[in-house]
């Protein structure tokens, strides 16, 4: 793209945007941004799903074009990036969908930018595979992932998925970046992986790289510090120092409206037990029980190998459980598949919805009614879409969806809004008792306001339900109890109206059962 020199105007910031315009056809998404990014300085970009920040951050990293404004990056000034023109400069990103290749190695990935950058973008069929491994083992080593050959020669596929964002947040580090953009970058990580990743943030600013943010999660932003920067609807309504925001300022400058952090939760569950585990055992899961009530919002947390994921997918048949006994209304279950749990009527919204909840290249309709095709279909298999189209309807309307469009592609919408169609699908078969692994994962302060709104109005109407979550905020102000887990078993029970977060942390730590005073 075209550049003229500017480097003689003597030392400035990084990067510049200068009044960035972008057109999606008639959608105006960004309306005149301008932003000043320095070297050693973290930056935290807020603002609700589809308000213009994914589409920045593919601009500075040359993935996307601008129609309108300038790019000044380290003294030079551009109409636009080309992806190889942002890494050469220093600029890495860790996009939401982490953007890795599954079929390579874990050191292939990690290493394959610095590579790219040397080839000019045209790699050779082979890796410099010495100089692959020793930035590999120098990069995993600073987000506290293994360096042995085993881990190095692991194909990224078979890792679980917190694995996997860690390593997409090495591979952004590998190169000696002067900027780097992480979208979401703690999705998937426990607190104990957040406080690393807040130590290796803290390490790049003291080595002066820039660090920007992509996040809904404040309490990592004030962490880290730095300045804030938010969006509401393709405009910056406002930058400075994050410690001169408080939470509550926050989220009414990206919403325009008031949110606050007391707890959702207000109602009291029934006395009668709808669901209930017996001696329950699977991979990762030894000898739990428990109960769900009527009307009841039950948490589960726990570290990444405490057996929480285990648990859900138990319940609901992805993993089954080898021993134990579930029974739902009094009657004893036998779930080994999937199918079998939606037939007693029980429901699984999963955690990571893109790969493993949504069709992407479908309508809004044609995943809403996904779970309900042959109660729609007659003799002949013709699908009634009238009705599904009602059925849609009301779904959207429920889960308040941002669009009256229901033959819009589900790849279109914001991740809020894919959250709200996937929770909205589950409700299409009127579950007993809905598990929801991770409810809100990269979904922005709204659309989380939204979604646990209608966890509470489900939980009035009598449903049981069950939030396995590491956000222990979204716990503390939803659920009536909170069991953790730590090594396969429930280690605590506790009254989540009565705990705090520091609590809940220190019982996910032990590795005995014991009450949360």
């Amino acid at each position: 793209m075209s550049a003229k020199d500017n480097s003689g105007n003597g030392p400035g910031p990084f990067l510049e945007l200068r009044d960035i315009q972008k057109w999606f056809g008639g959608v105006h998404a960004l309306r005149g941004i301008s932003l000043t990014l320095e070297l050693g300085q973290a930056y935290h970009l807020l603002g609700e799903n589809g308000c213009g920040k994914s589409t920045v951050i593919k601009i500075m990293s040359g993935a996307l074009e601008p129609s309108a404004g300038e790019i000044v990056l380290d003294g030079q000034t551009y109409s636009a990036l080309t992806p190889i023109q942002s890494l050469a400069a220093g600029i890495e990103t860790v996009y939401q969908d982490l953007s890795l290749l599954p079929n390579l190695t874990v050191a292939e990935n990690v290493a394959l930018n610095e590579q790219l950058v040397a080839a000019n973008g045209r790699l050779a069929r082979l890796f410099d595979r010495a100089r692959l491994r020793q930035t590999a083992e120098r990069a995993l080593a600073a987000v506290g992932l293994p360096t042995d050959r085993f881990f190095l020669g692991t194909t990224v596929s078979d890792l679980p998925l917190a694995a996997r964002q860690l390593v997409a947040i090495a591979r952004a580090i590998a190169t000696r970046a002067k900027l780097v953009i992480m979208d979401e970058p703690t999705t998937s990580l426990t607190r104990r992986e957040v406080d690393n990743l807040v130590r290796v943030v803290e390490r790049l600013r003291a080595e002066n790289v820039a660090v920007l943010f992509v996040t809904h999660k404040l309490d990592e932003c004030y962490r880290i510090g730095g300045h804030a920067v938010v969006f509401r609807d393709g405009q910056c309504v406002a930058q400075g120092p994050i410690e001169d925001y408080s939470k509550k300022q926050l989220a009414e400058l990206m919403t325009g409206r008031s949110i606050g952090s007391e707890r959702y939760r207000t109602g009291k569950p029934s006395d009668t037990v709808l669901f209930e585990a017996s001696k329950l055992s699977a991979p990762g899961v030894k000898d739990i029980s428990f109960n769900v009530r009527k009307g009841e919002i039950l948490g589960i947390t726990g570290l990444a190998d405490s057996g929480r994921n285990e648990l859900a997918m138990a319940i609901t048949g992805v993993e089954p459980a080898s021993s134990g006994a579930m029974t739902l209304d009094g009657r004893s279950l036998a779930i080994r598949r999937p199918a079998d749990a939606i037939a007693h009527g029980i429901g699984y919204v999963p955690e990571d919805r893109l790969a493993e909840g949504l069709f992407l290249d479908k309508s809004i309709l044609e995943n809403e009614i996904a779970l309900i095709l042959s109660r729609l279909s007659n003799a002949f298999g013709v699908i009634d879409r009238n009705e599904g189209r009602t059925i849609a309807a009301r779904l959207s309307e429920e889960m308040r969806l941002n669009t009256k469009n229901l033959d819009l592609p589900v790849g279109a919408l914001s991740g809020g809004n894919q959250q709200r169609v996937l929770i909205g699908r589950w409700l299409s078969i009127a579950p007993k008792l809905l598990v929801l692994h991770g409810p809100t994962v990269g979904v922005d302060v709204g659309s989380k306001d939204t979604i646990y709104r209608a966890i509470q109005s489900l939980a009035e109407a009598g449903m049981g339900l069950v939030i396995v979550s590491d956000d222990l905020p979204e716990l503390l102000q939803n659920a009536d109890r909170i069991l953790i887990m730590n090594s396969g078993r429930v280690v605590a029970e506790v009254d989540a109206g009565q705990s705090t977060e520091d609590q809940l942390y220190k019982a996910m730590l032990t590795s005995k059962l014991e009450a949360v005073q």
